[in-house]
């Protein structure tokens, strides 16, 4: 594999911001790695921070390079603050960011497929929001979208006094039920369309912060058309359930065959 940090100007930012990169690489000689690449554009997977983290964090706290290894795809894990992957009210427009400008400018850098079926999207808490967030408002980007512990319900979420403020910096004094910032609105929206629809993994612990907005979330797509897969069980917030939690969803990814 090769693991590039890449530092870059964004024009929706107006700023220089970053991504971490691990790209596939063919090798015979390393010992105890078993790297492929699959072909000239390699399938990608962008992988979203939580709200206290930045775009090194999966590489910090799970073996994410060695879990991709010998899967040929690559890994784009970009750095977006405490956005919640939103064009804010008061800040960067971190959704222009992530969904359009992101993408086209990974692609001039490097060699990643632009075909719908090559690239996914996954995150955790924050990035678990992003992650679905991307993948129902842009189903004819990503084949398939995961959320790890995700803080899906982010109308509850900023009911709470602790977050209220940090809320309207993100969104402004508007309600944000109904918008295409609420992923149980856009739920529906997607459900009633004909369109393609993306493949959706869930997971979360039982003793997770976040547990009843993901029970919520379930309840929510199990009334729609849309192929999500659910996992929970025993796990907490924490870094411990993310690195077991994303080699299965590593596993999930409806990869085309080579």
């Amino acid at each position: 594999m090769a693991l590039m940090q890449c530092r870059f100007y964004s024009e929706s930012l107006g700023l220089s911001t970053s991504m971490t990169v691990i790209l596939p690489q063919n090798t015979t000689t390393q010992i105890g790695m078993d790297n492929r690449a699959r072909s000239k554009y390699h399938p990608t997977l962008y992988l979203l921070h939580g709200l206290s983290d930045d775009d090194s964090i999966w590489l910090r706290r799970t073996s994410i390079e060695r879990y991709v290894a010998s899967m040929g795809i690559a890994v784009v894990m970009p750095q977006v603050h405490r956005s919640f992957y939103t064009d804010m009210e008061y800040g960067g427009k971190y959704w222009t960011f992530i969904s359009e400008e992101l993408p086209t400018l990974a692609r001039s850098f490097f060699p990643l497929s632009d075909k719908r079926e090559d690239n996914f999207v996954a995150g955790l808490s924050m990035g678990g929001y992003g992650a679905f967030k991307l993948a129902l408002r842009k189903p004819e980007m990503f084949a398939a979208a995961a959320s790890l512990s995700g803080a899906l319900d982010v109308t509850e979420r900023f009911r709470n006094e602790a977050f209220t403020r940090e809320g309207q910096l993100i969104f402004g004094d508007q309600p944000v039920e109904g918008t295409d910032n609420d992923l149980f609105s856009l739920l529906k929206q997607l459900d009633n369309t004909g369109g393609t629809k993306p493949k959706l993994y869930q997971c979360c612990g039982t003793e997770d912060i976040l547990y009843a907005d993901n029970r919520k979330f379930l309840e929510a797509c199990r009334e729609t058309s849309l192929d999500l897969t659910y996992v929970e069980g025993p796990g907490a917030h924490t870094w411990e359930y993310w690195d077991d939690r994303i080699q299965d969803v590593l596993k999930w990814l409806p990869l085309q065959q080579v």
